[in-house]
């Protein structure tokens, strides 16, 4: 299946990964990895984001927002996540319907999701309660997490909020929640996590394929070797795939689909991530590349609001 973008949503593409490119491009990410995820989100960028509509993009027109849909939210994670961009953005996102100041960027909201929650020492709210956790190391140096401590008791109320749409009901605390957080909020969130997994797969196949037409061995480029141009074609494939399956899931909005989407999408950013790593060869496993943190990225990901043992669940029921 093939999908044919509106002039209006490639405009919204483009504006977004003009705002990346020119706030958040390659100097600004070595710079956000070398000081550390405390420092982030940049507040400044985050209130940017939000003077453009990112935040506001589906709120109606009424309230102060551009009154797109899914799939227009989708275009514009796939180039969050082809920027590597850092902070809780699906999650404010998702609360400028109901949050103060998320819509503007003023907000910098987290939401608890079952087991791992990103970002919560640097969120101003927190969506669905604010649950006992404990601090865990990231493989991702940009992205923060806690783990959710499942304490007796406790432990039936994770699995309910990891199995179905959030409920506004805390997780793991007997803290009240939030309320009006808008049904089906976990699975849009599911969706546009998997569309940021789909910009960082077709980023990864851009920065192999840009690397095989450079580099040269023999006293040819390493492009020209069957076996690396095997790894891009691959890639290639899965990251359309990914892509054709989270901008179908968009426009349905079935729980079926997002299952789907996200597994494909998931392995579509690990595994081009990974073949990249091959392309580059030993300079792809230095500190200095880009690489080795899409595919740390992409691990996280993959972890949050729906694993792939979740989504395989979701599909089997189905049949």
């Amino acid at each position: 299946m093939h999908f044919q973008l509106s002039e209006d949503q490639r405009a919204l593409r483009s504006g977004v990964r003009g705002l990346l490119e020119a706030r958040f491009d390659r100097t600004a990410l070595r710079a956000a990895v070398d000081g550390g995820a405390d420092r982030l989100p940049d507040r400044k960028l985050w209130r940017e984001l939000g003077a453009v509509g990112f935040f506001a993009l589906r709120l109606p027109e009424a309230r102060g927002g551009a009154g797109l849909g899914l799939p227009e939210a989708v275009l514009a994670f796939e180039e969050a996540g082809r920027a590597l961009l850092p902070g809780p953005l699906v999650a404010t996102h998702l609360a400028a319907g109901s949050v103060a100041g998320a819509a503007t960027g003023e907000t910098v909201v987290a939401m608890a999701d079952g087991a791992l929650v990103a970002w919560l020492d640097a969120a101003d709210e927190v969506v669905c309660g604010l649950p006992e956790t404990v601090p865990v190391r990231s493989v991702d140096p940009l992205t923060p997490l806690h783990r959710v401590t499942e304490r007796q008791g406790h432990r039936d109320t994770v699995r309910e909020e990891r199995a179905g749409a959030v409920k506004g009901e805390a997780v793991g605390s007997p803290a009240p929640a939030r309320r009006g957080v808008p049904p089906g909020t976990r699975l849009e969130a599911v969706l546009l996590t998997a569309a940021e997994q789909v910009g960082s797969a077709g980023r990864t196949t851009e920065l192999a394929v840009r690397y095989a037409q450079q580099r040269e061995q023999f006293g040819r480029p390493v492009g020209a070797f069957q076996a690396v141009k095997h790894l891009c074609a691959g890639m290639l494939v899965r990251a359309e795939v990914a892509r054709t399956a989270v901008y179908a899931a968009a426009v349905t909005g079935d729980p079926v689909e997002t299952a789907g989407a996200k597994l494909l999408a998931d392995e579509a950013a690990v595994r081009n991530a990974r073949d990249c790593l091959q392309v580059y060869g030993g300079m792809g496993f230095t500190w200095e590349a880009d690489v080795h943190l899409h595919l740390k990225r992409a691990w996280v990901r993959a972890e949050l609001w729906q694993t792939a043992a979740e989504a395989e669940e979701t599909l089997a029921a189905a049949l």
